[in-house]
């Protein structure tokens, strides 16, 4: 018979491994080619071909997930909310499915049934470009979904974002608009507005952070915002389907560029 600390140990690792298998779930993923986030995260700031796109709103800690597949496993960043598909970037559904970034060896397909769990938002750190892996926010655009994350912390709740912020002035998602600068937010919540060395939200065009995606299916690097080509819009059309809602100005990124091309923005923001 076995000592009892064994047992106890048996018992143990397997009520472990029970509820790491109750955490993960299983849902069908579909490759995402363009950059987009519904809480202004900046995508010349992140990885963007490690990018979740999930149906549930983006919370203020549950912002990093793993996702595995065929014995392949990535972390990705969860800072958009989609339509109601799970999407992922183009290269990581690729890299699941391949073993091979979409690049080098790229491939077509639609929704794969795959391993899904969240995970600590460190898992995610090597994911974010800035100081001390903060998550990058437009200093302009990113204030609703911040203020509710430092209301939660002021409420003595964990607050992930609240703890690991940094605003930038830089308008949308691509980095087509504004200065590549940290703002800074002091005084909240008396102060709702950081102060930049620029001014705030500026349209200005900003050349210097380009945001590139990577085209499906062919596995080009295109220049985020730029027109696609036949063959991708084509090979779109099913998996965008599931996902056709513009839930909000970060997702309807043509619109903003032609808000801020002809100076309506500011009557949306």
């Amino acid at each position: 018979m076995q000592p009892l600390s064994s047992r106890r140990s048996f018992v143990t690792a397997l009520f472990a491994t029970s509820a790491a298998a109750a955490a993960a779930t299983t849902v069908g993923v579909t490759p995402h080619a363009s950059y987009s986030s519904s809480i202004g995260v900046l995508g010349c700031k992140v990885n963007t071909n490690r990018i979740a796109y999930w149906p549930m709103a983006v919370d203020c800690n549950n912002i990093c997930v793993s996702l595995s597949y065929g014995g392949r496993q990535l972390y990705l960043l969860r800072i958009d909310q989609s339509g109601g598909a799970y999407d992922v970037s183009y290269d990581a559904w690729n890299y699941l499915m391949t073993g091979k970034s979409a690049t080098a060896d790229p491939t077509a397909g639609g929704s794969v049934n795959m391993e899904t769990e969240n995970v600590d938002a460190s898992k995610c750190a090597s994911l974010i470009n800035t100081a001390g892996s903060k998550l990058p926010l437009s200093a302009a655009n990113s204030m609703n979904f911040l203020s509710s994350c430092l209301s939660q912390q002021a409420d003595g709740k964990h607050s992930w974002v609240a703890a690991n912020y940094v605003l930038y002035n830089i308008l949308d998602p691509i980095c087509t608009y504004g200065f590549d600068e940290v703002c800074n937010l002091t005084n909240w919540p008396d102060q709702n507005q950081a102060t930049c060395p620029h001014q705030l939200g500026d349209s200005v065009a900003l050349k210097s952070q380009p945001v590139y995606n990577i085209e499906y299916p062919t596995g080009k690097k295109v220049l985020a915002g730029a027109a696609v080509s036949a063959s991708t819009a084509k090979a779109s059309s099913a998996n965008a389907a599931a996902d056709h809602a513009c839930r909000n100005i970060f997702q309807c990124q043509s619109l903003l560029f032609w808000l801020l091309s002809v100076g309506a923005a500011g009557a949306l923001f």
